[in-house]
């Protein structure tokens, strides 16, 4: 019987089991980035990578990106795909500076929230009790909902020009608070100026997540944890995502799916209007026209990423962050960032090599190769493509995470009431 059990084929199943990215593998691939950073760091004499003032400038870029990304969480796991959390995040932006200037960044901050659900619920209407396709309405609200907050900033500020309103922008509005752990962040800054292999670099990412650290980024934290928890361990989260991957056996165990979808598209528009509010007052302290820049789409990007799960969104909020906050660095630390990809790159193909994967193999080498090339025969890296990158890595991060990915499996259809029977 040993016998046969050994000489038993393996399914394909337990192949992919074997390939599964455990949190031991998560953490040693985080553990092998530090150590490549900290050789890279050593070797150029370039920390910029991973100073606090890097990881800090990451953290922020990555807090709107989080809360689309878990907006869109929320929506596609009731099984509505939203593409419009880019024009909810623009409702948050105006909404957020405008009850921020009238009143205070608090009331701002939920006034943000209400914009971004009140597109959620246009989204659910149109969707859930009209029928209409979901790729439709979203594009809809994208195209609406811009259009509509620059309309009323020009009417609606007009008279306000004298508080710092301009003709696409509203008059800022004040702060919100910000944390700092006293004693550790100077502690750790006294580490990383040391510039001491691997150690400094461990301080100073730890010191960016510990220093001048906004209250909207502790709430956004806590929004991902209580959704994770909501979601995975109660009994209202069992039956939202029953709806999102098969809403007609929901139906027929008694599942009221319409107010379930409704309650995760409005709570998906909330979401995105906090990142919006993040943006208006946190990051700029006013609405401008085109403030979100497509970070509702970067969001999307890093819930698939995520494979719809609230700790791989934020792993990709954070990555998609970190090259977000490049263009904020000098030129140099950008160029550094080329030896780290082919290094990295070079490492892959050692790897698919070992495991007699030689077509990928010889990609990953030929990448490795061009990009240390680049590295070699440049300076800097031209300004364009630093601010091309973000978007250059949600394409090269999708097309290569996608074969792993499963999607909730009626995410986007057309659910009509009473089809169950």
């Amino acid at each position: 019987m040993s016998t046969a059990v050994a000489d038993k084929p393996k399914s394909p199943v337990a192949s992919a089991k074997r390939t599964k990215l455990t949190w031991p593998v998560v953490l040693l691939l985080i553990a092998l980035a530090l150590v490549l950073f900290a050789v890279v760091g050593a070797a150029t004499g370039n920390h910029g990578l991973t100073s606090s003032g890097q990881i800090s400038a990451a953290l922020a870029s990555a807090v709107p990106i989080a809360m689309a990304g878990l907006g869109g969480l929320w929506s596609e796991r009731a099984g509505v795909v939203n593409i419009g959390l880019e024009g909810m995040m623009v409702a948050g932006t105006f909404c957020g500076a405008w009850g921020g200037f009238l009143v205070n960044p608090w009331v701002g901050l939920l006034a943000g929230m209400a914009g971004g659900a009140l597109g959620g619920l246009l989204h659910a209407l149109v969707t859930v009790t009209f029928g209409v396709d979901h790729i439709v309405s979203g594009v809809g609200i994208n195209l609406l909902i811009p259009g509509i907050c620059a309309y009323v900033n020009r009417i609606y500020y007009k008279d306000y020009v004298t508080d710092g309103a301009g003709a696409n922008q509203s008059p800022p509005a004040d702060s919100l608070p910000a944390f700092t752990f006293p004693g550790l962040s100077g502690w750790l800054d006294g580490i990383e100026q040391h510039h001491w292999f691997l150690v400094s670099d461990v301080a100073g990412i730890v010191r960016g997540l510990v220093t001048d650290l906004s209250v909207v980024t502790l709430i956004a934290a806590a929004f991902l944890v209580a959704s994770y928890f909501l979601l995975w361990r109660t009994v209202f989260g069992l039956r939202l995502r029953s709806c999102g991957e098969n809403p007609t056996a929901a139906e027929s165990l008694g599942v009221n799916v319409y107010k379930y979808k409704y309650l995760a598209v409005v709570s998906s528009g909330a979401f995105a209007g906090l990142g919006g509010a993040y943006l208006s007052l946190v990051a700029a302290h006013f609405y401008r026209d085109g403030q979100t820049q497509g970070r509702g789409f970067i969001g999307l990007a890093a819930m698939i990423f995520g494979n719809w799960m609230p700790g791989g969104l934020a792993a990709g909020a954070g990555l998609f962050g970190f090259t977000d906050s490049l263009q904020l660095r000098d030129a140099d630390s950008v160029h550094v960032l080329l030896l780290v990809v082919a290094i990295a790159m070079a490492l892959l193909a050692l790897w698919q090599f070992y495991r007699r994967r030689l077509t990928a193999g010889v990609i990953s080498t030929v990448v490795a190769g061009g990009v240390a090339a680049w590295y070699a025969c440049t300076d800097e890296v031209q300004r364009p493509l630093i601010v091309a990158t973000p978007y250059v890595i949600t394409l090269v991060v999708l097309a290569l995470a996608s074969q792993r990915l499963r999607m909730p499996k009626a995410d986007g259809q057309v659910y009509r009431k009473g089809q169950a029977k």
